[in-house]
């Protein structure tokens, strides 16, 4: 008989955002214990549901320990971070001794006093389980891997896909790749490649969608156990930042160094084509203006995505929707519990003066004064993932107002735009829509794009502006492309 233990504690750190990430945000967006969440599995939950139904299918006892992810935002709160750590690790003491332990996490979680968190759970796991015991780790792609999570950990297996629809897809990976060396058939040993380039890439459009389908032909085969690309995170800034190329063998390290430097090289070599079309503010409205197809236009504010820890209440595109009366228009969704509140208190069909937006600084552009119309109400909402029954967010309590000719979706739990739920459950439909703005960088693609007649990136002003020239790095190694042409690879 084996026994497992698993446990998830996970956030993306933006070191630059204003917003602490204490326990009331992991409450907010999934705090759970032994399992309790049921089957309304969040979406970092997701993997602990796999382990469990394949552990169990083995006959295997398996011990869950604690749920714990956080929306995106800065730095995680010194005592909140090691109070998470200490219980996984004090149920990991009291369920000794066990055969593996498999970990969700993300891998870009910063805390006070911890540039790390990764590195530092996995050093605190490994001394309680000693040197033999296979620890596998899923992560998400825009991790930023530490040496110590390269040590402490047996295999990493991140995510492939950007959306993240494969969170469950790789939960299994991992299991088929840990089942193997618990029951002593292979030997994982890991290496990675450091391609030194900071950038974001999308794999629903080519050179990355062949190069990520062409890792997945080739694991499975000649030793080659599981391949996987680290974006990195570029507003976490801390030393580990990097993309990186990770191979996992079996028992053949000089293989998989090779195979992540050939690989990371190969990845290194698409950085230019790879990299989105972003437009400008003034030129997605020009082009807004001027869309007359039956399908709408899909604008994505990268720059407020809350999902990269932005605050989701920035004004600039909606102030240029209403300035230069493009019709028939939607936005989702802006953070501003106040406005929802005034909104259940005069009732749908009613209007009301408001102060929308624009509360968290600079980066969130001025508040908009205006009146609204209440045409949709929602309590305690739970959207699905792309789409898909992948795992859910909580977006709280919702309202959908109309601004003049702009469709406005406002929430009181801080979330990017993952589906058309947002919309949908407040009686609004997107696809009828001319013009359709949604405040995500990428996750919103898998739902969108198929109403879409085109999606534009739009790189609007806020927290997540995608230039690295404008990024105060104080710990990132800067000897990277792009703000290096030609940075020196090991």
């Amino acid at each position: 008989m084996k026994k497992i233990f698993t446990a998830c504690l996970g956030t993306e750190t933006n070191t630059f955002a204003s917003i602490p990430t204490g326990h009331q945000l992991f409450e907010e967006t999934c705090l759970y214990r032994k399992a309790s969440y049921g089957k309304n599995i969040p979406m970092f939950g997701a993997p602990l549901a796999v382990w469990r139904r394949r552990g169990e299918a083995k006959g295997w006892t398996v011990v869950e320990s604690l749920c714990a992810f956080a929306m995106p935002a800065g730095k995680t709160v010194k005592k909140v971070y090691e109070a998470f750590r200490d219980e996984i690790v004090t149920d990991l003491k009291a369920a000794m001794p066990v055969d593996a332990v498999f970990l969700s996490m993300h891998g870009a979680m910063v805390a006070e006093g911890y540039d790390d968190c990764e590195s530092d759970l996995l050093a605190h796991v490994r001394r309680v389980v000693g040197p033999d015991v296979p620890v596998g780790v899923e992560l998400d792609l825009h991790c930023n891997v530490g040496e110590g999570t390269m040590r402490d950990a047996t295999v990493l297996v991140l995510f492939k896909e950007y959306p993240h629809v494969d969170v469950s897809e790789r939960a299994e990976d991992l299991f088929n790749v840990m089942e193997g060396a618990i029951e002593g058939r292979t030997k994982p040993v890991m290496a990675t490649w450091d391609c030194r380039m900071i950038g974001v890439f999308h794999t629903t459009r080519e050179p990355m969608r062949g190069f990520v389908d062409k890792l997945l032909a080739m694991e499975g085969k000649d030793g080659v156990l599981s391949l996987s690309i680290a974006h990195g995170f570029p507003w976490s800034d801390i030393k580990e930042m990097s993309s990186r190329m990770i191979a996992v063998t079996d028992n053949d390290k000089p293989k998989a160094e090779k195979l992540a430097r050939e690989l990371g090289m190969e990845f290194w070599g698409m950085r230019d084509k790879t990299q989105p079309p972003y437009v400008t503010l003034d030129t997605a409205m020009a082009r807004a203006q001027s869309h007359n197809l039956p399908k709408p236009m899909v604008l994505a504010d990268v720059s407020d995505n809350a999902g990269g820890g932005a605050a989701s209440d920035s004004t600039f595109i909606l102030r240029e929707l209403l300035d230069r009366k493009i019709k028939d228009a939607a936005i989702a969704m802006f953070w501003d519990p106040g406005v929802v509140k005034l909104a259940f208190e005069v009732g749908e069909g009613a209007e009301f003066d408001l102060r929308l937006g624009g509360k968290l600084g600079p980066q969130s552009g001025a508040p908009i004064d205006c009146r609204a119309k209440v045409i949709g109400l929602a309590r305690d909402v739970y959207t699905t993932f792309g789409g898909q029954r992948k795992g859910t967010t909580p977006i709280g309590d919702a309202a959908a107002l109309q601004i003049g000719d702009v469709t406005v979706i406002v929430n009181t739990k801080r979330s990017q735009c993952h589906s058309l739920d947002c919309f949908r459950k407040l009686g609004v439909d997107p696809s009828t829509k001319k013009v359709v703005v949604v405040k995500s960088m990428q996750h919103f693609h898998a739902a969108y794009a198929p109403i879409a007649s085109e999606v534009v990136y739009v790189a609007a002003p806020g927290a997540l502006v995608p230039d690295w020239s404008l990024l105060p790095y104080t710990k990132v190694d800067k000897a990277q492309w792009p703000l290096v042409a030609e940075p020196r690879h090991a």
